[in-house]
């Protein structure tokens, strides 16, 4: 049995994904170039999400990837009061997008259950944090940082590399005192991977997902599908929505998604055909 624990809540996900819709608070996102900046507009996009089916909501307050400094003050500025808005208006579990503890533990006490950090735990007070507000954690695998350039990143072997840095985080956090049915891996795709490493990882989820925890794939429009396509960021939807059915059959069991209703269609077929079975 696959449990993920978010909360007060207890998800069996033997054989149904989570799917974690995305809510950007930042002007710059690689997607959505700031369409839910705008608190109206962030209302609007986290009401159809959660009536779209989302089983997360995923706050973030600064992108990925490279583009101009974002102050931890402006970060909390951005994240902390709609978290703890989100967390009074709707019943599902809230996620916090940050690599920074600090915004962490606000978030947490706002009403976040999830911190989804893709530096891997660079800040050192970030376990101490979850661990104490009772959180769980996503531990993302990334080569250099977030937001710092990887155009030609080196493996040896990606899906070797990855699976032990992501058993290393994850043994980090039950140091920490986190629980493991707390913990979530991520390969991190694209994040210091070039589009064929990407895509192999994606093809090897069930070695990750064999590590012990709960997998959450975030291939949602993703470089690599734009990349091995030949696909602009808005022709991707089809490729994301392929990409998740691979994931989800081979073992990924959190998606983090742009378009929920679509996901959710293709999360519940792949259910009923397991379960089925």
């Amino acid at each position: 049995m696959v449990e993920l624990a978010l909360g007060p809540r207890i998800y069996d996900l033997t054989h149904r994904a989570l799917v974690m819709g995305i809510l950007n608070r930042t002007p710059d996102s690689f997607y959505d170039r700031g369409l839910t900046f705008q608190l109206d507009a962030f209302w609007r996009r986290a009401e159809q999400l959660v009536a779209e089916g989302a089983d997360i909501l995923d706050v973030g307050g600064v992108k990925a990837g490279p583009g101009p400094e974002v102050s931890e003050a402006e970060e909390l500025d951005r994240v902390v009061g709609p978290i703890s808005t989100l967390a009074q208006r709707f019943d599902v579990p809230i996620s916090v997008d940050t690599w920074r503890a600090s915004v962490a533990k606000a978030a947490y006490d706002a009403g976040a259950v999830l911190g989804n950090d893709i530096s891997g735990f660079a800040d050192p007070a970030y376990l101490e944090v979850a661990a104490a507000a009772g959180a769980s954690v996503v531990a993302t695998h990334i080569r250099l940082a977030p937001r710092v350039p990887d155009p030609e990143p080196v493996y040896t072997d990606v899906v070797a590399e990855v699976a032990a840095f992501l058993e290393a985080r994850a043994a980090a956090a039950r140091a920490a005192g986190i629980e493991p049915n707390r913990i979530i891996l991520d390969a991190g795709l694209d994040l210091g991977k070039t589009a064929e490493q990407s895509l192999e990882l994606l093809r090897r989820s069930d070695v990750l997902a064999g590590l012990g925890y709960p997998l959450l794939l975030s291939a949602s429009n993703k470089t690599f599908l734009g990349r091995l396509l030949d696909l602009e960021i808005d022709q991707r939807r089809e490729a994301s929505l392929a990409a998740c059915a691979l994931g989800i059959a081979r073992g990924c069991r959190v998606v983090r998604v742009h378009d929920v209703a679509a996901t959710v269609r293709v999360r519940d077929v792949l259910a009923a055909i397991v379960e089925a079975t």
